[in-house]
């Protein structure tokens, strides 16, 4: 299914295939059209204007085209042209870029996330459960059939509201990711995550296994129903390039006290350390 290029984009200009642009010019009214191009996309965390782990994204962005596609990825040339496009609208602070890329285009934008408030940091956050296999799931291109039914189910309330993120089932029942997020179960001690054929490889989520490590915890194995995870009194919590870690309060009807478990609190602030060093390293060479 066809879909645009550029969606909620950000700030004043955009630069596509080298050159600059308005954000409501010619140019981003054609890209915000559906496109059959096959399309691939990293969206990457600025944090004081350093590129939140790029090389993890630029990796990814690699892995995803030779899946699909045999055209070169040129990852130093794309890492230069997103810092170039910060310096020149003068960006310092923190926020999103989204980088997008065809077999015949580079396009480069800010992009407007849902970013979470303070109080879902304290108070953990609402989902719904959505039934859904991913197709390709190492892969992270544009489906349109996928973002349109995510996008209906968003507008659904539970109990507790409009969700600000899906859970997503297996054909087994078994949990095993978030719509735009990779889920962790914190259960009887452990720290579990699903198998990585099985999700998308996130970003932030490589980077929280290291915090676990440095928590002297290890990542384990495992999918779970709702009856095991209510069962077994578990905390759940999901990551993610715009909001890092977040606790999960409900998924529909079904509460879980995620933000009170120790090992939860343990890791995020082993995450914010590790963050914080990589932003302070960059900051020196940018």
């Amino acid at each position: 299914m066809a879909y645009p290029l550029m969606e909620h984009p950000a700030g004043d200009v955009f630069f596509f295939d080298g050159a600059f642009y308005d954000v409501g010019s010619g140019k981003a009214e054609e890209l915000s059209k559906p496109t059959d191009d096959r399309t691939y996309y990293e969206t990457v965390r600025i944090k004081r204007g350093v590129l939140l782990f790029l090389e993890d994204h630029l990796s990814r962005l690699t892995k995803s085209v030779a899946g699909l596609e045999d055209f070169p990825v040129d990852t130093n040339d794309i890492s230069d042209k997103a810092y170039f496009f910060l310096k020149e609208i003068d960006f310092k602070d923190d926020g999103n870029i989204r980088i997008v890329l065809t077999k015949e285009h580079l396009l480069i934008h800010l992009v407007t996330v849902n970013v979470p408030d303070k109080e879902k940091f304290e108070k953990g956050i609402n989902t719904s459960l959505l039934q859904w296999e991913r197709q390709t799931p190492n892969l992270k291109i544009f489906r349109g059939d996928y973002k349109n039914t995510v996008n209906e189910k968003f507008k659904t309330e539970n109990a507790h509201g409009k969700p600000f993120e899906l859970v997503l089932s297996d054909n087994e029942g078994k949990l095993y990711e978030g719509s735009m997020s990779n889920l962790f179960v914190i259960m009887d001690g452990k720290v579990y995550s699903a198998p990585d054929d099985k999700i998308l490889i996130g970003i932030t989520r490589r980077r929280v296994i290291e915090a676990l490590k440095r928590s002297g915890l290890e990542l384990h194995t495992g999918t779970f129903t709702m009856d095991e995870l209510v069962k077994g009194n578990a905390a759940i919590f999901v990551s993610s390039t715009p909001f890092d870690i977040l606790p999960v309060t409900y998924i529909d009807d079904h509460a879980f006290d995620s933000v009170n478990n120790p090992l939860l609190n343990m890791i995020s602030e082993a995450y914010a350390g590790y963050t914080e060093e990589y932003v302070a390293s960059h900051l020196e060479v940018i």
